[in-house]
């Protein structure tokens, strides 16, 4: 079991609401279609679910704010929160003619499962690479969060678009920075910026 693909479920529900941008769950038809392509987290939602989701995407987000921000025990001690709230229940199972293997229980509420599988992948993903890997992108105007995957550490935005437009900005002079850059960073313009800050 690649429990560190659960952090995708994190990403995906932090980046449903934009501020500046619009929300896209704002009903029990967007929750729905957010666990569409999660069989293992489908059931049965009601409004009281859509409520824990949100409020479960404000204490992600702020996980990512504050690695983002440089705060490694602020976002630390968040995720911890999480991980006690919502622990993870792993048995052994088997079907499809494979052997014995791990799997998550299933039972629990939607947020539940969901909050328990996404504070999980995360853990692993600090666990294997560093809380600094967690970003907000750096583009003005946008707020997507990201896991840095690059060699380098270098990633800032969340797309190759936001990295175009956020690079696209006048560098700064000294004594001021903008879209999130410090000042003298050494970061080149251009074409080359782009690929290496892009993703």
């Amino acid at each position: 079991m690649d429990l560190a693909s659960y952090a995708d479920l994190a990403i995906e529900l932090v980046n449903t609401h934009e501020p500046g941008r619009g929300d896209t769950l704002r009903d029990l038809d967007d929750l729905r279609a957010l666990l569409a392509h999660r069989p293992h987290l489908g059931g049965r939602v009601g409004h009281r679910d859509l409520d824990t989701v949100r409020q479960l995407r404000e204490e992600l987000r702020a996980v990512f704010v504050a690695a983002g921000a440089g705060d490694e025990e602020e976002a630390v001690a968040r995720l911890n929160a999480l991980l006690i709230q919502h622990p993870i229940h792993p048995q052994l199972a088997r079907h499809d003619a494979r052997n014995w293997h791990l799997h998550l229980n299933e039972g629990g509420s939607v947020p539940d499962r969901y909050a328990a599988r996404a504070a999980m992948g995360l853990a692993v993903k600090v666990d294997e690479h560093g809380i600094d890997r967690l970003g907000v992108c750096r583009a003005e105007g946008c707020e997507r969060v990201f896991f840095d995957g690059t060699a380098g550490r270098s990633r800032r935005y969340c797309s190759d678009r936001c990295a175009e437009d956020g690079l696209a900005v006048p560098a700064p002079r000294r004594g001021g920075g903008t879209n999130g850059h410090a000042v003298g960073d050494g970061r080149p313009g251009g074409k080359t910026a782009t690929r290496d800050n892009g993703q």
